[in-house]
This record gives C-alpha cells, structure tokens and sequence, in this order.
C-alpha cells in the first residue's frame, strides 16, 4: 500500500462516516412529530410538546450544519496538508520530540477549539437561551473555556509527554508502559473526580440536614449502602436541566445531586433515582465500565504499537519523516470505524445495565417514583420522546423512556 492510497482511505472514511450518521440523524427527524404512545402522553401538555418539537428541529438543523463545517474543516486540513504545515510550525521552534509533540497536539486542540467558539457560543447563548435551558453568563462561560483549556495543557500534556517519552525509550513497547500508565490515571480520576476536579468549575455543599437527607439515609441503610457524602452541586448555574452521579469507591464513595434535581423533583422521586444508582453500584456495573475502559484502552495501544513505527502514516498526512505525533493522528482517523464498533457495544452494556438499575430501584424502593421522575426530568430537557430505532440503537446509553416505564410496569 502506497502513501497515497492510504491517504484516500481515510478520505473515504470520514466520508462514509458522515453519511452514515447524517442518513440516522435524518430518519429519527422523521419521527420528531409522531404522536406519543398512551403511556407517555401526560408527559406534555400540547403547547410544552409543540416547544420540544421546536427544540428537537432547531438542534437538528444546527447539528447538520456544525457536524458539515467540522467535515468540511478536517477534509481541508487533510487536503492542502495541515497536518504538515503545523508540524514543520513547531519543529522550527524546537526539535526536541516531546516538545514538539506537544507543540504539535497544543496547536491542533486550540485552533479547533477556536474555530468551533461560534458554534458554542450560539448553541449557548442563543439556542439553550431560546428554549429556557441557558445559566451560563458570558463571565462563566470565557472561565470554563480558560479553565478548560488549562486542565487540557496540564492533564492532557503530561500524559502525551510521558506517552512519547515511553516511546523514545522502549519503542513499539511503549503501549505496555502507556497502558499502565492511562489505568492508574483512569482509576484515580473516578477516585477522586468529584473532590478535585468538580470544584474547580461548581460549588458542593453537603445536603443540608432535613427531610430529603432522612429519606435517603434510611433508604441506604435498608438496602446495606453504605453513605455518608451526600452533596449538591450548583448545576443551575449553568442550565435548567438535572443530574444525578456517583463517583468514588471505597470511603470516597459519594452521590452528588444537581440543585436543579432537588428543586424538580419530589423527595421520593429523589430517593427512587437515587435508588436506581445505587443499582449501578450494586451489580457492579461501575466496575465493569472501569475495566472495559481498561481493557479497550490496552488493545487501542496495542494496535497502535503494531503500525506506529510505519512511515505511510505520517507520509499520508504529507509528513515525509515519520513521527510519533503525526503517526498518531493517522491512526486514530483509520481507527475511527473500530471505535464505533466498541462504542456500540458500550452502549448495548450500557442500555442493559439501566435496565438492571431500574429494576433495583423498583424492588428496594419503588417503580412509580421512578416513573414520575423520569417524565419529569424528560419534560424539563424538552427529550424527545419518539425516537427512531436506528438512533437509538447507534447513539443512545440509556433506553427510550417509553421503554423503561414499560419495564418497570411489567
């Protein structure tokens, strides 16, 4: 295989890729004015169900056009040789490999995340702002932008330098030491994500002590839950719509609820999606994530290590001398169509295991508290409450809402 053909390759991928998810995108539009089944009909009134399918059309023109500007974007760059250009722009600054990796990678990332600013910036400002979702203040918004950009540099640049200096020091071996390496960051992040990352973008506060916090340390002590951090995170700081996490293991184990959920929902709507994450944490589906994370990372590196050392990757980017840098950018856009693969089945697990969460939630707790919160938390986000098959087979995690209050109900 030539350079060349190698470099079509990727062409046609990206290509393929577009149209496969824009044919999706188009078949679910279909159904954005389908009347909903009996079951869901009291999520709405008509004038709230005219408003999501406002929403739901706005958002799925604005996709076209973002998901066409990033196509349009990369294939430019793929074809008038960006790639190279950026190169040859930070070896002429320095020639040390890790330096200019990283150089490399830090224009890429910010150029992007430049060009795409617009884009943000309207879906935010006007699009959320429009339908009722939008918090954010401008001030708000340039921070986490800042904040964002800073966590990237800092994380994402020392696990880049040690993964090019692993590289430098053990050749195509390097996959071993890098995969070490990402596991202990990936369990030491769902350590301690909430406690040393949260803070840096939303205030937690303990759960004040009340009603609400009863029912949910009575309900956890029924169930042999150990829990004793419960906090509120000011997600209204930024949108209307609600969450609910867990995150820790072992004594770092905590439960973090949006103040949008608390001010939504009744305490035993509360307590009943608590029940639900607690199935998560119950039938170990948070350690089964953790691992197949793992795993699916050490394979991706493997692959990798087998055709990093190839010089066609980076000549197919217009690179003659091949890199580590460049090498690893030709990979994971002819890696792409594997990666959708494993995501599908991510999502299959994923779907699965909410299934198994509500069924928790309804034999410790009950299923109609969970059923009301959830047509509550889907009335609040405007969701759309028919969606095609397709779409949710390739981009849905959880399944449709009809479809679990149908099993809830059996």
């Amino acid at each position: 295989m030539t350079a060349s053909s190698l470099f079509y390759i990727i062409i046609i991928l990206l290509i393929i890729n577009f149209i496969v998810d824009k044919v999706i995108d188009a078949l679910n539009a279909k159904h954005f004015k389908d009347a909903p089944p009996k079951e869901l009909q009291d999520v709405y009134d008509q004038e709230a169900y005219d408003t999501s399918q406002r929403y739901k059309a706005t958002t799925y023109k604005f996709g076209i056009i973002t998901s066409t500007f990033s196509l349009l974007l990369t294939l430019g760059f793929l074809w008038f040789d960006g790639f190279a250009y950026v190169d040859n722009l930070a070896r002429s600054i320095t020639s040390q490999p890790i330096l200019v990796g990283l150089l490399f990678f830090g224009i890429i990332m910010l150029g992007s995340d430049i060009l795409s600013l617009p884009f943000s910036v309207y879906s935010t400002f006007v699009i959320e702002e429009k339908f009722g979702f939008n918090k954010t203040t401008i001030k708000t918004f340039i921070l986490d932008k800042i904040k964002g950009w800073l966590m990237m540099g800092i994380v994402g640049g020392g696990l880049l330098a040690l993964i090019i200096w692993f590289y430098q020091i053990t050749g195509t071996h390097f996959w071993l030491y890098a995969w070490g390496l990402v596991a202990v960051f990936t369990i030491f992040m769902n350590m301690f994500y909430s406690k040393l990352i949260v803070p840096l973008f939303n205030k937690q506060t303990p759960l004040e002590e009340g009603a609400l916090r009863d029912q949910i340390s009575s309900y956890a002590k029924g169930v042999g839950f150990t829990l004793d951090k419960i906090f509120v995170i000011d997600g209204s700081k930024r949108s209307t719509k609600a969450n609910a996490y867990f995150s820790g293991f072992g004594r770092e184990k905590r439960v973090t609820l949006y103040d949008t959920l608390i001010n939504d929902l009744e305490d035993d709507e509360i307590v009943a999606v608590l029940a639900h994450e607690v199935g998560h944490y119950k039938k170990n589906h948070i350690i089964f994530n953790l691992i197949a994370s793992i795993l699916l990372t050490g394979i991706t590196l493997y692959i990798l290590s087998l055709f990093i050392s190839n010089p066609l990757l980076s000549q197919a980017l217009g690179v003659k001398t091949a890199s580590f840098h460049i090498g690893l950018i030709a990979f994971a856009l002819l890696y792409s169509p594997i990666s959708e693969l494993t995501g599908l089945g991510m999502n299959l697990f994923s779907r699965a295991f909410e299934y198994q969460a509500d069924d928790y939630a309804k034999s410790t707790f009950r299923a109609e508290p969970l059923i009301s919160s959830l047509k509550k938390l889907s009335k609040n986000s405007l969701s759309n409450l028919t969606p095609h098959p397709a779409y949710v087979f390739v981009h849905y995690s959880h399944p449709t809402l009809l479809q679990r209050i149908r099993n809830l109900r059996s």
